[in-house]
């Protein structure tokens, strides 16, 4: 099993908080795609075995992009990969993109789950974020996914904003309980460097983040999601049962990815991670000349053990020790569970079998 992940570089407005690569300038928007097809054209697969069982239109805003360009897109990748013809295919889409003519093109293509990008229903926060919709787009957008015959799609909320109350949060996670939504994507509010959300608090233009409160709310949140029967299968997602996000999960469990598009990042399944440059003038330029621009770093064995301990216990399953000692050794299985059981003492893990997991504290 292996994944692709498709990165659309661009947005119609910059969020404030946001730090991921994307232009808002949508002059280069076609020459950016068609680099983005050869990219596919001219990758090789890691294996020549093996079969692709999640594709993910991610961003910036893939929701941009119209059926045409998405078909171009798909029809390349599967042209070029071995992709299983039931694979989950995920779009992140903006509320104010959908209608009910867009979503019927979107299920045409073969496109099976939505990542909506909801953030907030309150209208002040979503305008301190510098969102392009307001609340009302995202009720309705919901209203219209499911009408449409979406079974599978997930909500994205933020938590953690000095303009969220513990009262607005959980109004936000309630209303999407009662609409029922199968999966629920939410994030603690960063501030990153270079961002505009960074600067403002830098200039006391905007309050800092309260972590007190967000820890406060993200107790909350896992209140709310349990007694409303989803599992938290890892630390920021939680899915009614069947409706994990098998692309994401794929990164979790370490498996093979290739990542397309500016600033897309590969991974080979062992050792090997590589990712593209960061640029979309150079990145256009680079293609045009039939050459992937990216970086390329080995993993040390050291590496990809602290790497696996790090995203596995982001998962409700945890680290495998069995896992540990076939790939890495008994002598660093021994380690690992030395090294954890100050945690255990203290409640913060817990050892099921031979499974080491977070517990709600830790």
């Amino acid at each position: 099993m292996a994944g692709i992940y498709i990165h659309i570089p661009f947005c119609r407005q910059a969020c404030h908080y946001c730090n991921f690569h994307f232009s808002t300038n949508q002059d280069g928007k076609e020459n950016t795609l068609q680099a983005i097809v050869k990219e596919i054209e001219l990758t090789q697969p890691f294996d020549n075995s093996e079969v692709i069982d999640t594709i993910y239109f991610g961003g910036g805003t893939p929701s941009l992009l119209n059926a045409h360009e998405l078909n171009t897109i798909l029809a390349t990748a599967k042209k070029t990969f071995n992709v299983n013809p039931s694979a989950e295919i995920t779009l992140e889409a903006n509320p104010d993109d959908i209608s009910p003519a867009v979503l019927e093109g979107w299920l045409k293509l073969g496109i099976n789950r939505l990542s909506l990008g909801v953030q907030s229903f309150n209208e002040a926060e979503l305008k301190w974020m510098n969102r392009a919709h307001n609340a009302s787009q995202s009720l309705q957008s919901i209203d219209d996914i499911k009408a449409a015959g979406f079974l599978n799609f997930s909500v994205d909320l933020i938590y953690g904003s000095p303009l969220l109350s513990n009262e607005a949060f959980e109004k936000n996670v309630n209303i999407i309980i009662e609409k029922s939504i199968p999966h629920i994507s939410c994030y603690a509010l960063t501030v990153e460097e270079k961002t505009a959300l960074h600067h403002l608090i830098e200039k006391k233009r905007s309050l800092p983040v309260d972590e007190l409160r967000q820890a406060e709310q993200f107790q909350l949140l896992l209140r709310l999601t349990e007694a409303a029967g989803y599992e938290q299968y890892e630390i920021s997602n939680f899915s009614k049962p069947g409706f994990r996000s098998k692309h994401n999960s794929s990164y979790w469990q370490g498996k093979p990815y290739y990542g397309f598009g500016p600033s897309a990042h590969s991974y080979d399944g062992k050792n090997k991670r590589r990712w593209n440059i960061a640029n979309n003038a150079l990145y256009v330029q680079s293609l045009e000349k039939n050459a992937i621009p990216f970086e390329e770093e080995v993993l040390t064995p050291t590496q990809q053990l602290n790497e696996y301990i790090m995203i596995s216990l982001r998962t409700m399953e945890g680290m495998d020790l069995n896992r540990i000692a076939s790939e890495f050794g008994k002598d660093k299985e021994q380690v690992v569970e030395e090294a954890a059981q100050k945690f255990m003492d203290e409640k913060l893990l817990i050892k099921k079998e031979r499974n080491i997991s977070l517990t709600k504290e830790g």
